[in-house]
C-alpha cells in the first residue's frame, strides 16, 4: 500500500493511455483476483475443520434447517438468522488464517518495543497467527470451539477493532474487501453445507497440515465427498438463489 502511494503522484502520467472502463475494468480484476486465493484458503480449512468435527457439522446444518427448511436454497437474506454458522467461520478463521502475517507496515520513527529497538524504516509484521492461538486470551486455543463466539467471546468480530482477532488488519490499511469477502465465504458455506452431506473417503480423518508461505495453505488438498440432501429440481441451473 505504501509502495502504491508512493507513485500515486505519476500515476495519471502512466495511466493516460486508458480509458476510464479499461481503469474500473482493471481495478475490479485486481480486487476479485486478491480475494480468491484467500476466499478458497478459508473454505477449505472451515470444511476440513468441520469433517474433522461432525457433531460441529450437524449443528450448523441444524441450524440450516431450523431457519431455511428443505424446500429451497439459501438465500442472502437468511445469512443475518444463521448465528453459528458464522461463529464456526470466525472460528476456522481464528485457527487457520488465510495469510499468518500480516502485511508489512514500516516503522516512521525510531522506538522501543519490550526493550527492542526498532529503527526508523523498519519493516514490521503482526504475527496474527500466534496473536489468534495466544492462550493468555484463548481458553484451550488449538481446539474447533465455535461456541466461543457466542459466550466468552461473543463480543470478538473479525473487523479490525478487536485485536485478539485480526485476519483481515486493521486500521486505514486493512483488507478493504472484508465485507465482501466475509459475506461471500459465508453464503458459499452456508449453500453448500446445506445443500450436500459431505464426508470424506472411507471416513478418515482430514489432513491438517499446513503449508509454509505467505498464504496458510493446506499442504494436501482437501478430497470430500458431496451428496445432495435437497429436493433435485433445486440443483437445476433454473433454481434461483436471491
Amino acid at each position: 500500500m505504501d509502495s502504491l502511494l508512493d507513485t500515486l503522484d505519476t500515476a495519471h502520467e502512466n495511466l493516460s493511455k486508458f480509458d476510464l472502463d479499461t481503469i474500473i475494468k482493471a481495478t475490479c480484476l485486481n480486487i476479485i483476483s486478491a480475494a480468491s486465493d484467500t476466499s478458497t484458503i478459508t473454505l477449505t480449512w472451515t470444511l476440513s475443520l468441520l469433517l474433522n468435527n461432525r457433531c460441529i457439522l450437524k449443528k450448523v446444518q441444524h441450524e440450516l434447517e431450523t431457519h431455511i427448511g428443505g424446500q429451497r436454497l439459501v438465500n442472502e437474506s437468511d445469512l443475518q438468522n444463521l448465528i453459528y454458522l458464522r461463529a464456526t467461520l470466525k472460528e476456522a478463521i481464528r485457527l487457520y488464517p488465510a495469510g499468518p502475517l500480516s502485511v508489512p507496515r514500516e516503522a516512521i520513527t525510531d522506538s522501543y518495543i519490550c526493550g527492542y529497538h526498532v529503527p526508523r524504516g523498519t519493516q514490521l509484521f503482526v504475527n496474527l497467527y500466534k496473536i489468534q492461538r495466544d492462550p493468555s486470551i484463548w481458553s484451550d486455543p488449538d481446539e474447533f470451539h465455535p461456541e466461543r463466539f457466542l459466550t466468552t467471546h461473543k463480543a470478538v468480530d473479525v473487523r479490525g477493532q478487536s485485536f485478539e482477532l485480526l485476519p483481515f488488519g486493521s486500521g486505514r490499511r486493512m483488507c478493504p474487501g472484508i465485507s465482501f469477502a466475509f459475506r461471500i465465504i459465508l453464503f458459499t458455506l452456508a449453500n453448500l453445507l446445506h445443500g450436500f452431506e459431505i464426508t470424506t473417503p472411507l471416513d478418515e480423518l482430514v489432513d491438517m497440515t499446513e503449508s509454509f508461505g505467505l498464504a496458510n495453505a493446506k499442504a494436501t488438498s482437501l478430497e470430500a465427498i458431496c451428496t445432495p440432501r435437497l429436493p433435485g429440481y433445486l440443483y437445476s441451473s433454473t433454481s434461483n438463489v436471491q
